[in-house]
């Protein structure tokens, strides 16, 4: 389909957030105190609407476009027909991609961010996944076994770019393990799912479903459990714009996520670790060995 909205347009060609006209961008959130309040004792929220229409609409066809553009690096169209194989998730595409770039700094994004950390955010991650039918899901993991934001946590912004139900293999979020140190691991074979590492829920705890509606936007803790099932739906895609940001006042990040930017594009200099954490020898894993 041709856009011809001209902001949804001046998005596509890469111009900043904060220059879009009304037509694109969502209204200014406030959050609530009991939404707060929520977030602190659950580790995650779900944000309503977060991003309008035009920018779910904005951001599915430019990486169906990006797919077939050869712009993505190690990227193969030609896969006798396989969707799973032929849309793979996009790694980081802020570091190729202006408009990836401008909605990873999305400026509704960020306000919500210093509500909920009570201070300055900034932008370390950003990740599409198409996650087309038949396709795997997720192990239960923490984030920050991978990002290594010290000495907080990281925080992750979920967006769904497609109903987001069980069926077609939603996240699941395991509640209060906000309050949880990172966890090594078990290491096992698991079928139907992209990775064998796997955190279990502490007794007494599970998963429970985040159901989401396009534009809706989960925000959650890098120390909370989550993980996400396959796509059992014939049809329906669970298309997801994910990015993920830390306080501004860090002082280590990943160095795979190099570099960080400020909200105003600026990069900024941290120390960027390699190895570390509470569990040698697994922690070097591909950090992007893996699917929401």
């Amino acid at each position: 389909m041709e856009v011809k909205d001209e902001s949804i347009v001046a998005a596509r060609e890469g111009r900043h957030i904060a220059a879009m006209t009304n037509a694109l961008t969502s209204e200014q959130i406030t959050l609530t105190t009991e939404q707060i309040e929520f977030f602190d004792r659950e580790g995650y929220l779900i944000v309503p609407g977060l991003f309008s229409p035009g920018e779910v609409l904005a951001i599915q066809q430019h990486f169906q476009d990006l797919a077939g553009s050869g712009r993505i690096p190690n990227y193969n169209s030609d896969k006798n027909g396989d969707l799973r194989a032929r849309y793979p998730r996009v790694v980081l595409p802020h570091h190729f991609d202006a408009f990836s770039k401008n909605m990873m700094l999305h400026q509704e994004v960020r306000r919500v961010l210093e509500s909920l950390l009570r201070k300055e955010a900034v932008a370390c991650q950003s990740m599409y996944y198409f996650k087309p039918p038949g396709s795997h899901g997720q192990a239960l993991h923490q984030d920050n076994f991978y990002l290594k934001v010290a000495p907080a946590t990281c925080i992750g912004a979920w967006t769904a770019i497609d109903p987001a139900t069980p069926e077609n293999g939603c996240l699941h979020v395991v509640p209060k393990t906000n309050a949880l140190a990172i966890q090594c691991p078990d290491t096992g074979e698991i079928q139907r799912l992209n990775r064998t590492n796997i955190v279990e829920p502490p007794p007494g705890m599970k998963a429970v479903p985040a159901i989401m509606n396009p534009g809706d936007t989960l925000f959650f803790t890098g120390s909370v459990i989550h993980g996400s099932g396959p796509n059992r739906h014939p049809t329906l895609w669970r298309r997801s714009w994910i990015c993920h940001y830390m306080p501004k006042d860090s002082a280590q990040v990943s160095a795979s996520l190099r570099p960080v930017y400020d909200f105003d594009g600026r990069e900024l200099e941290y120390e960027f670790v390699t190895d570390g954490g509470p569990c040698p020898g697994i922690e070097s894993l591909n950090s992007y060995d893996r699917v929401h």
